[in-house]
């Protein structure tokens, strides 16, 4: 092996490393602040928990500033370099969205929880497990037959999701809510989807890459 070839090798496998396992890192953060989420709706948002949702946003900014440190200082990348931009920000925004519903519960004065708002935490924690599944297979260099089959599992768990969303909003919109608490609510529902649509986002970006591969 020359030693233009070697250093070919070795900036590659380095590269490799580094990017997927800050996506892997990235996605277990989602997942650690879906779980804090559910948390805070069933015991209420107190300054602990508050300043554990803050560590989690400030974490996962480290991590996408870290990547896009890493892309700028690469000249050779595992895969195409808008490609671990936009899943590293995905990821960055599923935390951030995450960690505003926190902010925002207990921001709002929310007492209570409702039964939508519980079963959409839920869900979403369904979709941060399945996403640092993929993450760590993507890592692998999952099949992709196995990464196809996880992506419709993550599109079924967002379509769930979709389905508690639409029922909230009805709720919501029904008459028995006063407008305040709608807003309120609204919004908290809102992040949660948003958040929830980011992670089959990510999982159909990573989806289209093993396919490109082919």
């Amino acid at each position: 092996m020359t030693k233009f070839n070697w250093l070919m090798h070795f900036f590659n496998s380095s590269n490799n490393d580094i990017c997927y396992d800050l996506f892997e890192e990235s996605s277990q953060t989602c997942k650690q602040t879906a779980n804090l989420f559910l948390q805070i709706l069933k015991s209420g948002c107190n300054e602990d928990l508050l300043v554990t949702a803050r560590q989690y946003k400030h974490k996962s900014n480290k991590i996408l500033k870290k990547t896009l440190k890493v892309l700028n200082q690469s000249y050779i990348t595992p895969i195409e370099r808008d490609d671990i931009q936009n899943i590293a920000s995905m990821l960055n925004r599923i935390t951030k969205k995450i960690v505003k519903a926190c902010m925002n519960f207990r921001v709002y004065r929310i007492e209570h929880a409702t039964e939508h708002m519980v079963l959409q935490a839920n869900i979403l924690i369904s979709a941060t497990d399945e996403l640092d599944y993929i993450m760590h297979n993507f890592k692998k260099s999952a099949s992709v037959s196995e990464m196809t089959d996880r992506n419709l599992k993550m599109k079924e768990i967002e379509t769930r999701g979709d389905e508690i969303h639409y029922l909230a909003l009805d709720l919501l919109f029904s008459g028995q809510y006063d407008a305040l608490n709608v807003i309120k609510l609204r919004d908290i529902h809102k992040d949660i989807e948003s958040a929830l649509d980011t992670c089959y986002d990510v999982s159909d970006a990573v989806t289209n890459i093993v396919l490109k591969k082919l």
